[in-house]
């Protein structure tokens, strides 16, 4: 049996919020004392130019919670003539940063939607958040389960970004050390400028559409490295110096000064900059071995990075192994809707699909990278 992505869903809230004012809505830190310099050369190292916060600008309170932003994803689904979103018989939604710990995020977001009864399912993670969804669902319809199933990504970081959330940094200092090596960018403050809002949905049928093109889903891989990698990106915790991490229920262990930014998010960037390119040639190697792939025969190319800085790297990560895709045949938004977690990669389908630039035969890559403990997936998708 076939499984055919038959329309995509995004919502991204409020206006886009530009380089210039992301510290209007987020706040400032430390007095601004060197934040305009470190800012300055992160976003020239990220290449973001704008993002969406789901924050109200003049007060920095919320005006969705993540539920809202998925719901309102799913909401903007139209696969078929007559269908509704009180139709759906599988629903999959991942992200890194839900509501609340408990009940999953997918029951609050079928909660929101007041969905009849239905299969509902939550899977966590970062990056790949989106994509265990998305297998999931997949998965479902791929073996008869459903007829139709629902995945989605969405993320809520900017209320992780706030000022209160963010450990006043010795800016001054630091800026003199980014100057000498850019990577320390990703140090000091890299997250709280790349980071945005927003939610993916994706509709997956066991038909293809009817006089407009679907996305068939060939295959999805996924291969995780943390049997051997430490963790890299967390919350929800504090990384000791043997680099093991103590979690938020160990409070014994943790003290008041950590305590008081326990839930920021934070990445030991050395180890990303160590183990993130040589990973996905690792993972891309054992994918190209497993369904024989030429990159001749791939047409477009959807990598979700989490900042430009790494486009180059992985391109010539791909060309030592052998499967060069010309840059012409790759793809993203990040610079205009920024880095949204598990829903970048809906974000970026979405807007291909709906580009028009597509047709019938053509094949897509897809690439989503995660560095929480090293894991990346692939998957291939054809135009029907």
């Amino acid at each position: 049996m076939d499984v055919f992505i038959n329309d995509m869903g995004t919502f991204l809230p409020n206006l886009p919020v530009g380089n210039e004012a992301i510290e209007n809505v987020l706040g400032s830190i430390n007095n601004n004392n060197g934040s305009s310099k470190i800012k300055r050369i992160v976003l020239k190292s990220n290449q973001i130019k704008t993002r969406y916060y789901a924050l109200d600008s003049e007060t920095g309170h919320l005006t969705h919670t993540n539920a809202q932003l998925t719901a309102r994803a799913i909401e903007g689904l139209a696969p078929y003539e007559g269908f509704s979103v009180r139709d759906i018989q599988c629903l999959a939604c991942g992200t890194s940063s839900p509501d609340i710990l408990f009940p999953g995020h997918a029951l609050m977001v079928c909660g929101e939607l007041g969905l009849p009864p239905c299969e509902v399912v939550t899977t966590s993670g970062i990056c790949l958040a989106g994509m265990g969804a998305f297998k999931y669902a997949w998965m479902n319809v791929l073996s008869g389960a459903s007829e139709n199933a629902v995945a989605t990504g969405s993320e809520l970081a900017s209320s992780l970004l706030r000022a209160p959330f963010m450990k006043p940094l010795h800016a001054e200092s630091a800026g003199e050390a980014l100057e000498r090596e850019p990577i320390r960018a990703f140090d000091a403050d890299f997250l709280r400028w790349m980071l945005s809002d927003g939610a993916g949905a994706a509709f997956l049928s066991n038909r293809p559409n009817q006089g407009k093109i679907s996305l068939r889903v060939d295959w999805i891989d996924t291969l995780t490295y943390s049997g051997e990698l430490p963790t890299c990106m967390y919350g929800g915790g504090v990384q000791q110096p043997d680099g093991g991490i103590v979690g938020w229920r160990d409070g014994e262990r943790i003290t008041p000064a950590q305590r008081a930014y326990l839930f920021a998010i934070r990445q030991d960037i050395r180890l990303l900059d160590q183990n993130i390119v040589n990973t996905m040639g690792r993972a891309l190697s054992a994918t190209i071995s497993k369904h024989g792939l030429s990159p001749e025969n791939i047409d477009w190319f959807l990598p979700h990075y989490s900042s430009a800085y790494f486009r180059p790297r992985f391109y010539e990560e791909m060309k030592r192994i052998g499967f060069e895709i010309p840059e012409e045949k790759w793809f993203t938004n990040l610079s205009e809707k920024g880095n949204t977690g598990s829903a970048a990669i809906f974000i970026i389908i979405e807007e291909l699909f709906a580009s028009g630039r597509l047709e019938p035969g053509q094949k897509l890559l897809c690439f989503i990278p995660e560095s929480g403990r090293f894991s990346h997936c692939f998957m291939m998708l054809t135009v029907v």
